[in-house]
């Protein structure tokens, strides 16, 4: 064998041993930023959404993608998300290499990213990975073979929470185009508002932006957006806007972003979404928030039929089981 031989990426030279996966064009790919997409391919991952769905319904798990594993990389505490791609892979058939507490593994000796990815790679087919540092996946793409997922890098992106909270707004609401959506509480550092308001911008759709003064949304988000001619406007007091809300998207204030706990102090508390708030709501409307709550929705809003968040939470796993078996070609 010469001396020059080295083995083919998937990414860019796929083999295709279960059948002509070829066809499928996700197969390979990273999923790294809502960049990615454009409203035909989300209209893709939603119709692989559904299907999961029905069969989900239909026969709980199946064997789409049996034999294949997922390697599932937290360096940062996480309980859905995490949670969510493990349920996914295994109602698909597949296995998960768990590693949710990185503090305790190869990286507290100082190995570096793309070494820790580059070994579970592996063992696995693709890699789940959740990161503190914003990039963190880009860079863990550029060394991996296997198909990269970001699940949040930092304050900067989540973009299988973006996908999921607007495969949310269309199941609950049969619509996107036309909506008025808001944003309240941490607008600064909430990752999962970052993804969603740049997914929004592919649909005709008006934005507010409920938040404190230090919590507003990055202004390099909102001249991205003015780029693309998407009308937003920005308020620190709900009652303004909720009347007009079709989509009332609640963010926690993340007191472990504050280098600076009387900052924390200050903006904690600063919304609650109460049965009184939504007495002024539409009757058609939906609330949503990508959890955990630590008081901005009080739990006398549960019993609401507007109140999304938790069925929110199931949209997620169909969207991730769609994810999966688009990067594995079985979509």
């Amino acid at each position: 064998m010469s001396s020059s031989y080295a083995p083919p990426s998937r990414k860019q030279n796929p083999h295709l041993p279960f059948g002509d996966q070829r066809t499928a064009p996700w197969y390979g790919k990273d999923i790294l930023s809502v960049r990615q997409f454009n409203r035909n391919d989300l209209e893709y991952v939603f119709g692989v959404a559904h299907e999961m769905r029905e069969m989900v319904e239909r026969v709980g798990t199946f064997d789409l993608l049996k034999g294949k594993i997922l390697a599932n990389v937290f360096y940062e505490p996480s309980t859905r998300t995490s949670a969510s791609f493990t349920a996914a892979m295994e109602r698909l058939g597949g296995s998960v290499i768990p590693i949710n507490e990185v503090r305790y593994s190869s990286v507290a000796k100082g190995e570096s990213l793309p070494d820790t990815i580059r070994s579970l790679e592996c063992y696995a087919d693709v890699v789940v990975l959740r990161h503190p540092e914003v990039g963190a996946s880009a860079l863990a793409a550029d060394y991996a073979k296997k198909p990269i997922i970001n699940a949040g890098d930092g304050v900067g992106e989540h973009p299988t929470q973006a996908l999921l909270d607007l495969f949310t707004i269309s199941e609950e609401l049969g619509r996107i185009d036309g909506l008025t959506v808001t944003m309240v509480g941490d607008l600064k550092h909430g990752r999962t508002v970052h993804s969603l308001a740049r997914l929004l911008s592919l649909f005709q759709v008006r934005l507010n932006y409920v938040a404190p003064d230090i919590l507003r949304m990055p202004k390099e988000i909102i001249g991205e957006l003015e780029e693309r001619a998407m009308p937003q406007e920005e308020h620190e007091l709900l009652d303004k806007v909720i009347g007009d809300t079709d989509v009332l998207y609640v963010t926690r204030v993340q007191k472990e972003r504050f280098q600076d706990p009387a900052n924390y102090d200050k903006v904690q508390g600063s919304y609650t979404i109460t049965s009184d708030v939504m007495k002024r709501a539409k009757d058609r409307m939906i609330v949503m928030h990508p959890l955990p709550r630590v008081g901005e929705i009080s739990m006398d809003v549960d019993p609401d039929p507007r109140a999304a968040y938790f069925r929110q939470m199931e949209y997620g796993l169909y969207v991730r089981m769609a994810l999966l078996a688009m990067v594995l070609g079985k979509a």
